[in-house]
């Protein structure tokens, strides 16, 4: 499994059949200010998933905000979008300016500790159209984003240590391609926020 994490400012990230761009850091402001504001002012939400016929709680917990229609489905759940705070609207703010795109909505992911994870996925939602651009933006404790080739066996995997500040551009055929997920840990670690913006359909 390959490890994406080069020095530079802004990287071009070379996947097999992905686009992928990596700022290893984003001047945000005071890291650990803002992962401590977004605990505090996020409505966070524990969710019920099915596996196999049997239900069990989300092993992370999660938010949706972003404009009035921009609610959004995934693994058998729909929220709907809360307003946008000040802080979610600074974060846009500059992830926008960076990378060019924008954005409407926002789907955060509180990983309190090592036992949290997220379970290999695509992010590809008819809502979310045929080649979703998708921006992640971490706080707190480097956990690896871990990809895996849908289809072709010959490419290895591949991880991407995400640490605080950073930003990934997932975009092109990415979702079409490659599942993604953070694994949970056997050491234990600190809580981690991951706020990824994206673009809902109407």
């Amino acid at each position: 499994m390959g490890d994406l994490f080069d020095a530079g400012e802004k990287e071009t990230l070379p996947v097999a059949d992905a686009e992928l761009i990596l700022w290893r850091r984003v001047e945000f402001g005071n890291e650990n200010d803002l992962l401590s504001q977004l605990i505090e002012e996020t409505v966070w939400r524990l969710e019920q998933i099915k596996v196999r016929g049997k239900t069990y709680p989300q092993p992370r917990l999660v938010a949706w905000y972003g404009d009035d229609e921009a609610s959004y489905s995934y693994s058998g759940i729909t929220m709907n979008a809360l307003p946008w705070t000040p802080a979610l609207l600074a974060i846009k703010a500059k992830v926008v300016k960076l990378c060019g795109y924008t954005f409407n909505s926002v789907l955060l992911n509180y990983y309190r500790d090592h036992r949290d994870s997220m379970g290999f996925h695509a992010d590809d939602e008819p809502e979310l159209g045929p080649a979703p651009i998708i921006a992640s933006v971490t706080f707190g404790e480097v956990r690896p984003l871990v990809l895996k080739h849908k289809r072709r066996k010959d490419v290895k995997d591949v991880k991407i240590p995400l640490a605080s500040g950073s930003l990934l551009l997932m975009k092109g055929a990415t979702q079409a391609n490659w599942r993604h997920g953070i694994p949970r840990q056997t050491k234990p670690c600190g809580t981690r926020i991951n706020l990824t913006f994206r673009t809902i359909l109407r």
